[in-house]
């Protein structure tokens, strides 16, 4: 049921932000734009509407803002599989962009599904109210900026460059940043949409993001390239500092479980209307992909 779930939500999501994009014109870097958003399984979107239906918001008052982080995270994904950063060829089984295209390309697209992002959440589509829209804009720019994942992957950046292994507390705090900054916004959304206090969601957001990086970190090991859709054991040959090279296997699936339940324990106020949430969160460590 979940997984039908996450599908309906990916298709309304794409069909967003593919409607954005019509306007776009008819150029290369639209069509790479295009290109960048398709697939994916729009978990941060997915976030967005399920926080929302929470208090009660439907599809309609929700995607625009779920169309947003899934740009801001599209963004971060051709940015981040550029040659200068991480260095990959395949995302969703698809060459990147810089392949499929070129570097300077990528880096436009980039550039243009973050701003794209904003503009979806200061459209009227997005809240009727500015003080609401303005409040998903800051918000965000503090989640996506150098308070969050763009923080993240300069202390990424700055690991690799030392040429120094981080420990536990500091690979936290690294994916803490890189990873659970926008899952964290994409969970308390719902709530600023409905105009009620993010804090209750935020003990969810942040144990089921630190789960979905062991989750992630676990399936470079475990996980094959056809069911991935990108390459695996990359970490491993790149001598990266993982959950999995910190705590071990067994530990770090260990530690992921500890934290779903943390996640889980956290929707306790919202009773079995979070019953989806819950799912959400079990989803993401027995996911293989």
């Amino acid at each position: 049921m979940l997984r039908t779930q996450l599908r309906s939500a990916a298709g309304r999501i794409e069909e967003r932000l593919l409607t954005a994009l019509a306007a776009a014109g008819d150029q290369p870097v639209t069509h790479a734009m295009r290109y960048a958003v398709r697939g994916g399984k729009r978990l941060r979107g997915f976030l967005v509407m399920e926080s929302a239906a929470l208090y009660g918001l439907g599809v309609e008052q929700s995607v625009t803002a779920a169309a947003a982080i899934e740009s801001v995270h599209a963004y971060s994904l051709v940015h981040d599989d550029l040659p200068c950063m991480d260095d990959d060829d395949l995302r969703r089984g698809q060459p990147t962009i810089h392949v499929k295209w070129d570097e300077g390309t990528a880096v436009l697209v980039g550039d243009a599904l973050q701003t794209l992002a904003f503009d979806l959440l200061a459209s009227p589509a997005a809240h009727p109210e500015a003080a609401v829209r303005v409040d998903l804009i800051a918000s965000l720019a503090h989640a996506s900026g150098i308070a969050g994942m763009v923080l993240g992957q300069a202390q990424d950046i700055a690991a690799e460059t030392a040429g120094r292994a981080l420990t536990l507390d500091e690979i936290t705090e690294l994916q803490a940043n890189k990873t659970g900054a926008l899952i964290r916004w994409s969970a308390e959304a719902g709530a600023r949409l409905a105009k009620a206090d993010p804090a209750p969601l935020s003990a969810y957001a942040t144990a089921l993001g630190l789960a979905f990086q062991i989750a992630d970190d676990i399936l470079d090991v475990e996980g094959d390239t056809a069911r991935t859709g990108k390459r695996v054991r990359k970490d491993a040959e790149a001598g990266k500092a993982t959950f999995v090279s910190l705590l071990g296997l067994d530990g770090a699936k260990a530690r992921a479980r500890t934290l779903i339940e943390e996640a889980e324990d956290a929707l306790a106020p919202f009773g079995p209307r979070a019953d989806i949430l819950r799912q959400t969160a079990r989803f993401v460590i027995a996911r293989d992909t």
